[in-house]
């Protein structure tokens, strides 16, 4: 086996844009500082809506292959190399927004056999060892069907990877040490809200999106870890806007095809709910609430190749 980097973080995301929303700057930092960054996408986004008028005939097929294309180059914004789909381009579907007919097309993920979507998850986990998985929660950040299965594909692959008599053509078996899901704390929301707020009139949208329209925000205390992206703020945004056919951005703020305005977050919040902080807090177990939080994935865990 080819040795591995010392430290290996793995992103399961359910469509192209979500990556860079959710975790544009912690990708970017822990590519910057040489760890290696995997990304796992589940579907194309076929179903997406399209903003620019240009390219609005765009659906289907032949806008899953045009958002391919988006993400390379929002890859080479965060500079992450190794970016797939979930068992080859076009394996999966985008099933549409819950309560959609497109719910029900057997080629969408939302219908996919969770285990069979996992055993594709569990060769990428095998063949690249990561310490650290982000997802999302059990209600996929927001309810979509398509996120609320990454959530369970990349849960129930985690533990399957860890099996020795679990699919050994897939490769020696991995555990993975900490597992976290997008957050972002209720107060973070509230305060870049009202800052928004101040701002709307000078902004090319029509209005305001709302704290809870948000995916992922809870109470504060469910927060485990902050990694501070400023650094890296220009790189999230420039991989935001690759993503031209789902997102509008105005620095610091952007939106969806809504023309609703949100806040850009360049500080990302997790949740911690398999494995041990690490730093001030080693030692103690997620799920256990304290008010010291983790400012880096790997915190605890010894850089070792593979």
């Amino acid at each position: 086996m080819t040795e591995l980097p010392g430290r290996r973080l793995l992103l399961v995301h359910a469509h192209p844009d979500d990556e860079a929303i959710n975790n544009g700057a912690t990708m970017a930092r822990y590519a910057a500082e040489g760890a290696q960054v995997t990304l796992v996408t589940c579907t194309l986004g076929e179903q997406g809506e399209v903003i620019p008028p240009e390219i609005a005939h765009l659906t289907g097929e032949a806008l899953g292959s045009h958002r391919r294309t988006e993400l390379a180059a929002a890859m080479d914004a965060v500079g992450v190399h190794d970016f797939r789909s979930l068992g080859g381009p076009g394996r999966h579907q985008d099933s549409g927004m819950m309560g959609l007919p497109e719910n029900d097309d057997p080629r969408s993920f939302w219908q996919a056999d969770v285990d069979e979507a996992a055993a594709d998850l569990v060769a990428v986990i095998r063949e690249t060892r990561p310490q650290v998985l982000i997802t999302y929660d059990p209600n996929g950040g927001y309810g979509h069907p398509d996120h609320i299965q990454a959530h369970r594909v990349a849960m129930r692959a985690a533990d399957l990877a860890a099996e020795p008599d679990f699919r050994p053509d897939l490769g020696a078996p991995w555990t993975i040490t900490k597992i976290y899901w997008n957050r972002v704390p209720r107060s973070v929301a509230e305060e870049s809200f009202a800052r928004l707020k101040d701002v709307l009139d000078e902004l090319p949208f029509s209005a305001s999106a709302a704290v809870d329209d948000v995916p992922g925000v809870v109470d504060d205390s469910l927060i485990t870890t902050e990694i501070d992206g400023t650094a890296f703020a220009g790189a999230k945004a420039a991989a935001m806007r690759a993503h031209a056919t789902q997102i509008e951005v105005v620095e610091p703020w952007f939106a969806l095809s809504n023309q609703l305005a949100q806040p850009i977050f360049v500080v990302e919040y997790y949740e911690l709910v398999r494995g041990e902080r690490g730093g001030a807090q080693a030692g103690v177990r997620s799920g256990v609430r304290s008010g010291v939080r983790e400012t880096d994935l790997f915190a605890g865990i010894s850089e070792v190749s593979a």
